[in-house]
Formats: C-alpha cells, sequence, structure tokens
C-alpha cells in the first residue's frame, strides 16, 4: 500500500507544485494515483492556508477529489487545525460529508475521544504514532487499538544519518501494535531513508510533498506523481536487495529487527 500524502501542513510559499485548492488537490492526486498511489492523504485549507476541520473546508475537497479518484481519501485531525478539543470534536461531528479515513495523533490531547467519534461515524482511523513522543504507550494502552485501521508510524527526525535508527526505535516501541498494519514513513531528510527500511521490513509507506520536496538526489520534486513514482522505484529497488540478502520481514506487522 502506497499513500500520496499530498500537502501536509505546507503553504503556497513552498511553491507552486504543493498543492491547496480542491482542484488542485484532485489534479495532484489523480496523477499520483496514476503513477501507482492507492490511497491519498490531504490537509485541507482554508483561503489563506492554514489546515482546517470545518465542513465548509472538508466537503469542497472530498468532492473534489472524489470526481477524480476511486481510491480511500483520509484526512488530518491534527491539533494545530484545531487547539481545543472540545472545539475539534465539534468539528468532526459537523461534518456532512465523511472521509475514508482520518489521522488522529495519539500524543495529541483528546486522542481517545476524537478517534471514538470518527468510529462512531464510520471514519476508520489511522493511529498517528509520532517518534520523540508517548504515542507508542498511549496506543498501547488504548482500548481503541484493535479497532484502528492502521498504525501511520511517523518519524520525525529529518536527519538522514539517524533517521532509521529512529525509525527502528519507535518500531520497537510500537511492539505488537495490537496486530494492525503499519505504514511507516520518514520526513524531509529522513523521508528516503525511512522508506527503504520500510521496504526491508515489508511495511506500507507513504510518499508525497507532505513528507518531502525533495527527490533523493536533492533535486526539486516537480509533483506528488513524481514522488510517488521514485517512491516505488526506491522501495522496490530496496526490496530486491533485502529479498537477494534474506533480510526481509514477514507480512505487514511491526517485526523486530532487519
Amino acid at each position: 500500500m502506497v499513500q500520496a500524502c499530498l500537502n501536509g501542513r505546507r503553504t503556497a510559499g513552498h511553491g507552486a507544485a504543493v498543492p491547496m485548492s480542491p482542484k488542485d488537490l484532485a489534479r495532484s492526486a489523480a496523477e499520483a494515483v496514476a503513477a501507482g498511489a492507492t490511497e491519498v492523504h490531504v490537509h485541507p485549507k482554508c483561503p489563506c492556508g492554514h489546515d482546517s476541520l470545518s465542513p465548509r473546508v472538508l466537503t469542497p475537497v472530498l468532492e473534489a477529489l472524489r470526481a477524480e479518484v476511486a481510491v480511500p481519501v483520509g484526512v488530518t485531525t491534527g491539533a494545530w487545525a484545531e487547539p481545543d478539543p472540545a472545539a475539534r470534536l465539534a468539528r468532526v461531528r459537523s461534518w456532512t460529508l465523511l472521509p475514508d479515513a482520518a489521522s488522529v495523533n495519539w500524543h495529541e490531547p483528546g486522542a481517545e475521544e476524537l478517534a471514538a467519534l470518527l468510529l462512531e461515524r464510520g471514519v476508520a482511523v489511522e493511529a498517528g504514532v509520532w517518534s520523540g513522543t508517548d504515542g507508542a504507550a498511549r496506543f498501547a494502552a488504548s482500548p481503541l487499538g484493535p479497532r484502528a485501521l492502521r498504525v501511520l508510524a511517523e518519524v520525525t527526525d529529518p536527519d538522514p544519518a539517524t533517521a532509521q535508527t529512529s525509525a527502528d526505535a519507535l518500531l520497537a516501541d510500537l511492539g505488537g501494535a495490537h496486530g494492525r498494519p503499519v505504514l511507516l514513513h520518514g520526513e524531509e531528510g529522513g523521508t528516503w531513508p525511512v522508506l527503504r527500511l520500510a521496504a526491508r521490513r515489508n511495511l506500507a509507506v507513504r510518499i508525497g510533498l507532505e513528507d518531502t520536496l525533495l527527490l533523493p538526489t536533492g533535486e526539486r520534486a516537480a509533483s506528488n506523481a513524481q514522488l510517488v513514482a521514485e517512491g516505488l522505484r526506491q522501495y522496490g529497488s530496496a526490496r530486491r536487495s533485502a529479498q537477494a540478502g534474506g533480510t526481509v520481514a514477514g507480512g505487514n506487522r511491526v517485526v523486530p529487527g532487519d
């Protein structure tokens, strides 16, 4: 499973390649799916470019995306979009058109209540567990863990020299992850090393302009589709090398060690 993360918390200041409007998100999603993405993850933006959970912002994005792609569409519920936990719950209750999934960052205040509400409304939950937080411990103790669609294991270490080590530590902290599938990804300089580690671990991945603006060569990516295509090449190459060396982990679960 390769998820295309189209825009994230980036703004127009990060370049014209980053899609912001519903129309641009839909176009970018269609291109990414054509390049091989099997899901898309978006951050709906208000006109000022800030992430928003408002149904007036979310609905046009979902309508535009579903007119162009037939793959699952997930959205953020990050606390930066609505810092007050009670207000965040109110926003989600007010949604009139529902995404297929929503990511919930387990270290953020109100995560359990938010996840429960999403599940009640029929929205699948990606459990966002970030490195450098207590998210893994909170998720391990959560009664909602077995109901999560997957764990979104987010390696926040941007250093390419240490990101894989940080990813190994995060996966170890997750343990059995309630038996849920794991999607492992990095960000900025850690994006490509972590993607290759995910291939060796036989884990799902994501790639897109949310996580990195750059190709492995350091060249600026022209589009999400270009990142997806390169991500698939990198994933396939790393996986073949691991198979040849007998180091591929089995299944789509956390497996300690390479």
